[in-house]
């Protein structure tokens, strides 16, 4: 998912994106109260399941076969316990064995014994399998399995520490979103559907009793968090007879067949009573409990001033990345990138090198979600968010020379798409994918239905986000579109890029086209996800009829910019920068409004480790090209690359780069 920064004024690097999954997949799901695959898992049924398993043959097939029912069976089990999870991730849930039984959105828990006697239980039917034994694709989600447990360990001293009211993705923007698109195609859906509407009190007591527990700990939000969370649920309660839970459920309903008029009629009605009279008074509620917590949260700076707040940043930053190097070696990483991208920038222009860059003030406040990023901070000590000014007045000179040719390449590039393409999602969608076919594998055959975010909506949703479809039923995908920040049709244009080809829906769907263990669906590597997405964006610029020269600029300086974001993020969490320390970081790159940073500040401090999903599993992606390259040759088809890390999946990062030489064989 992505928001765009507008441009304004005299810029620099223009065009910055913040996503987020789908959110994932940004793709979009209910966040629990942790990151946790098992919220309550039924371990205790579970394990006498595979007591029967267990007495089959040690040969391949029955180790393959037995580990095959052991995973589907957890992922049975984790989705029984969410509705809206089975009924996104399965349109036939029969087909797996699984029931409907009681609707419900699941629950916040703040048990964090629990869930770890739930993981050592995972961790040791694990062990019970013969890893020698199992084929390719098995050890691979063996591997991610074990992989993710291990996660999840780590993660249940931080319960209370996790955010489901996240500025970014939090529950109280993406349940609506959820809501509205949940696919009706039966009375039971139907039914099932109004009695979620009507469970929802119940789902947002247990979010205000995790939340008031984060409160005795004292972690409880920013008050800058506070605020903004109340403004989203007073939009959404505002919206009144507008309210797109009405009009959307309205135009699903027309497509039960099962449903004569009259029925169809009463539905709706009941749909409007279950909206005015369990979901907007469950937002009112929410709001009036976060204002009566507001100021008591015990700080308003970043993690590492909460106790054991800089090892918490460390695991958020390792789930949200999927990369096993530490915050400084992706720090460096980032700045490496960051000099590398100026240094292609200033070839193409012909300028001096070692020049500092400068932002525009309102596209780099950026409007919320991740992927903007933070600069090269030369001799800047780790503690202090950079000092001095931009350099030598010939610095300054090819500052504004590289500032002006960029501003122009971007106007001149909107230009370029709209002679292409008319400057509409469908055309450009239609345009990418029929660009990517060089130079990416053939995706399965699909649908997509472009959407708009509702416009009482508009300034607390991201510019863009896909839906995930059902692994059932893959070849229907929605990708929604925020009009209030389409400034312009390059903006459209690599917003679409990043949500549909080759980003998020290419993926998803190549990856559906595989057949992959049902489990790996529910397993969220956000690092892999929203790091290919920024990859394709980035791929995009060369798909375009763009001179090499101009596609180099606008690339490198989108790259930029993300990588701006990425530091900040590790400045304000893991180094402890102030206010202060981040506008005097950013004053270097021409952001000199400390109102324009404070937004900068309270958007990273509600989203802590964001923007690295996107930067770092981007750049992550660029090393193991690199690695590709220095294997195979560089003859090697970028198709060939591109087809072995697709066919991994969604994994960490080391399992990526391990699996995909046996997925580059398979290919060839």
């Amino acid at each position: 998912m992505r928001k765009n920064v507008q441009k304004n004024g005299t810029a620099v690097f223009q065009k910055c994106a913040g996503r987020e999954e789908t959110k994932r997949k940004k793709r979009w799901k209910l966040p629990k109260s942790s990151r946790y695959l098992l919220g309550v898992f039924l371990v205790a049924g579970l394990a006498a399941g595979l007591f029967f398993l267990g007495r089959k043959s040690n040969s391949e097939e029955g180790q393959n076969r037995k580990f095959e029912k052991f995973t589907e069976r957890v992922f049975c089990e984790e989705l029984e316990s969410n509705t809206v999870s089975l009924h996104y991730t399965l349109r036939e849930p029969e087909a797996y064995g699984i029931e409907h039984s009681t609707v419900t959105f699941g629950n916040f828990t703040i048990d964090g014994k629990e869930t770890q006697a739930s993981v050592e239980n995972l961790q040791e039917m694990l062990k019970t399998f013969l890893y020698e034994k199992l084929d390719v694709q098995n050890r691979l989600t063996y591997d991610i399995l074990e992989y993710y447990l291990e996660l999840m360990a780590d993660d249940a001293e931080y319960i209370l520490y996790d955010e489901p009211l996240g500025l970014v993705s939090g529950v109280q923007t993406q349940l609506p979103v959820l809501l509205s698109e949940y696919p009706l195609t039966c009375r039971e859906d139907v039914e099932i559907y109004l009695e979620l509407m009507r469970t929802t009190p119940e789902y947002f007591e247990s979010l205000i009793d995790f939340e008031k527990e984060k409160s005795k700990a004292g972690l409880f939000m920013s008050d800058a968090a506070a605020d903004q969370v109340m403004e989203q649920c007073t939009a959404f309660m505002e919206m009144g007879e507008n309210n797109y839970l009405i009009s959307t459920f309205v135009e699903r309903i027309k497509q039960v067949k099962e449903l004569n008029e009259s029925e169809k009629s009463e539905y709706i009605q009941e749909n409007a009573l279950a909206l005015n009279s369990y979901v907007l008074p469950a937002y009112g509620k929410l709001k009036a409990e976060v204002q009566e917590l507001k100021g008591t949260g015990k700080n308003e700076q970043g993690l590492c001033y909460l106790p054991n707040g800089t090892a918490y940043y460390e695991q958020i930053v390792r789930e949200e990345t999927g990369s096993e190097r530490t915050v400084e070696e992706m720090e460096d990483l980032t700045r490496r990138q960051i000099v590398a991208d100026l240094e292609a920038m200033e070839e193409v222009l012909g300028i001096g090198q070692n020049t500092q860059p400068k932002c525009n003030a309102d596209e780099s406040a950026g409007q919320g979600n991740a992927e903007q990023g933070d600069a090269e901070q030369g001799n800047a000590e780790q503690e202090n968010a950079g000092q001095g000014d931009a350099g030598t007045d010939a610095e300054r000179g090819n500052t504004v020379k590289r500032n002006a040719v960029v501003e122009q390449a971007q106007e001149t590039a909107s230009a370029q798409v709209e002679a292409v393409t008319a400057p509409n999602p469908v055309s450009i969608l239609k345009q990418l994918e029929e660009g990517i076919k060089k130079c990416f594998p053939e995706p399965p055959k699909t649908n997509v239905d472009v959407k708009y975010v509702p416009k009482a909506m508009e300034a607390h949703l991201s510019p863009a986000f896909y839906m995930i479809p059902a692994i059932d039923d893959y070849q229907d995908n929605v990708i929604y579109v925020n009009q209030a920040h389409m400034g312009n049709t390059l903006t459209l244009y690599t917003t679409l890029a990043h949500e549909g080809y080759p980003g998020h829906l290419y993926q998803t769907v190549y990856y559906a086209g595989t057949n992959p263990a049902p489990i790996r669906n529910i397993l969220n590597f956000g690092g892999y996800v929203e790091g290919w997405a920024t990859y394709a964006e980035m791929c995009s610029y060369s798909l375009a009829s763009f001179p090499k020269a101009q596609a180099v600029l606008l690339q490198k300086n989108s790259s930029i910019l993300l990588g701006l974001y990425t530091l900040a993020d590790i400045g304000i969490h893991y180094h402890g920068w102030s206010r202060a320390d981040l506008s005097a970081f950013f004053s270097n790159y021409g952001i000199k409004d400390t109102a324009v940073t404070d937004r900068i500040y309270d958007l990273i401090l509600g989203a802590p480790g964001n923007y690295l999903k996107y930067y770092i599993g981007y750049v992550e992606f660029l090393e193991l090209k690199k690695i590709w390259i220095k294997e195979m040759g560089a003859d090697s088809p970028q198709k060939a690359f591109h087809e072995a890390v697709l066919k991994v999946g969604p994994a960490p990062f080391e399992l990526v780069e391990k699996y995909m030489w046996e997925m580059g064989e398979e290919t060839s």
